[in-house]
């Protein structure tokens, strides 16, 4: 008789699946219930008694005292621990959110009133360009009409040069400010200068014998030819953390290093001149920026408020704001007058490796991981738009240096693109590279001529199809 009124085997499971759903759902309601402390030192402490890991790989601060919670409410009535009261937790939150200042040196006080000088005349400039151009119908056709006639010129973009530029794959290149040469630096430790548009090797920087991996190269605003920086970091000790890193302040004209910069735990990322000329930045994986004084050498300024490596850093052209891309998968725009960090780039879902502001002043670009760039409106505060850009991680994100007219970005895929500044379609693919493009620049003289470098080891030059390729001299 027992056997006739016993349940089928599905009905069974079904009863098990309904009596964990319900197990489920009166979980998460003590979850919602538990209050714990909103410091993550004494969530560790609390995790510390219960016997629990203090961290778990991976975990961060709002993960870990998830899981406290959960392990609360999972013991419930088996605790007897000092949890805070909801309004204790509030009014540590408050405490948290209160905004602090540190006392920093004279000389970052001297550097931001000079910054701030510089930035309004700029700012004022340029807002009084944009409301003459806006009233102007003439003035607003000629910019539709240059706009065009970038975009057509673009379109006819072709390979000019390729030159193998190192022994290693090259990480950097930039265009001199005069548009006359291309700074390149590699893996190999080699910082080359190179003719433009003929790609003839002009100098080579002094290397020691253990040449140092380089990472960046930036130039000087103001430079004559052969004055430029570039960041470096320890090839074979790059993975020690308490291995120093070293910014190196060379010049053609002197034929070696001027100065170096030293003040960084971890190996360096990307660095950029501010518009002044006096200030540089450096991107860390010690998770901070700094301000460097080009003149004296002195470190104005760390810069912390990432999670995780800062690859990326660029000024704004009016020489106001900073922006910095994490590994953290967030940009940050900070105001370089105050040292605040005034709006989030929240958006990207792996991490961001290049940044750069447009000069029309209120549009900047970031490159990610994701395989996306994302152009952000400064006056909107958020995402303008998305570019699916490439089918792998983005190495270099690029405006076009006199007006906007176009973004160039490069990537992985061994492919370098650019987009129309006005509705960001695909104006042209620059595809010859046979390595993982590693980095690409504009020149700022408005000719639509291109530098990518790759881990090919090859510099090649892009320029419109109707000027006709530079052969070097015999």
């Amino acid at each position: 008789m027992a056997d006739v009124f016993a349940l089928p085997e599905s009905g069974t499971r079904e009863r098990e699946a309904h009596a964990a759903k319900l197990r489920e759902f009166e979980l998460r309601r003590k979850i919602r219930q538990v209050v714990v402390p909103t410091d993550d030192g004494k969530v560790r402490q609390l995790l510390r008694q219960l016997g629990e890991p203090v961290t778990l790989f991976g975990e961060r601060e709002m993960e870990r005292r998830e899981r406290l919670k959960r392990i609360i409410a999972q013991r419930d009535g088996e605790l007897d621990l000092d949890l805070p009261t909801t309004e204790q937790t509030l009014v540590e939150e408050v405490a948290v959110q209160k905004l602090f200042y540190t006392e920093g040196p004279d000389e970052l006080r001297t550097a931001r009133l000079a910054l701030t000088r510089y930035s309004l005349l700029r700012a004022k400039a340029r807002l009084l360009g944009a409301k003459r151009r806006r009233e102007d119908p003439g003035a607003l056709q000629a910019s539709a009409s240059a706009q065009s006639a970038a975009a057509d010129a673009v379109r006819t973009i072709v390979q000019q040069s390729s030159e193998l530029g190192d022994t290693r794959p090259i990480s950097h290149c930039q265009f001199s400010p005069d548009g006359a040469c291309l700074a390149a630096c590699g893996w190999g430790g080699a910082l080359t200068l190179w003719s433009v548009p003929a790609c003839v090797r002009q100098w080579t920087a002094p290397t020691p014998s253990e040449a140092p991996r380089l990472t960046g190269v930036a130039w000087h605003p103001a430079a004559a030819p052969g004055q430029l920086t570039h960041g470096s970091s320890p090839g074979a000790a790059a993975a020690e953390p308490s291995s120093t890193t070293v910014v190196s302040l060379a010049s053609a004209a002197s034929d070696g290093l001027i100065r170096t910069l030293e003040g960084h735990t971890e190996r360096l990322g990307r660095l950029a001149f501010h518009p002044l000329g006096q200030h540089l930045a450096t991107a860390s994986f010690d998770t901070t920026w700094r301000l460097w004084d080009v003149e004296t050498g002195l470190n104005l300024l760390e810069q912390e408020g990432h999670s995780r490596a800062v690859y990326g850093v660029a000024f704004h052209p009016d020489g106001s704001l900073v922006g910095s891309a994490g590994l953290d998968a967030y940009g940050r725009i900070w105001d370089c007058r105050t040292g605040r960090s005034v709006l989030l780039l929240e958006g990207h879902v792996k991490q961001l490796l290049s940044i750069d502001f447009s000069p029309n002043g209120h549009h900047v670009a970031t490159g990610s991981e994701d395989h996306t760039a994302k152009v952000w409106d400064l006056r909107k505060r958020g995402c303008l738009y998305t570019l699916p850009a490439h089918t792998s991680l983005l190495s270099t994100v690029r405006w076009e240096r006199t007006a906007g007219h176009y973004l160039l970005t490069a990537g992985y895929d061994c492919v370098a693109k650019l987009w129309n500044g006005r509705d960001f379609t695909l104006l042209k693919a620059l595809a010859g590279h046979e390595g993982k493009v590693m980095g690409a620049d504009v020149s700022p003289t408005g000719d639509h001529l291109v530098a990518t470098v790759s881990y090919d080891r090859t510099i090649k030059m892009w320029a419109p199809e109707k000027l006709p390729p530079v052969l070097p001299p015999p």
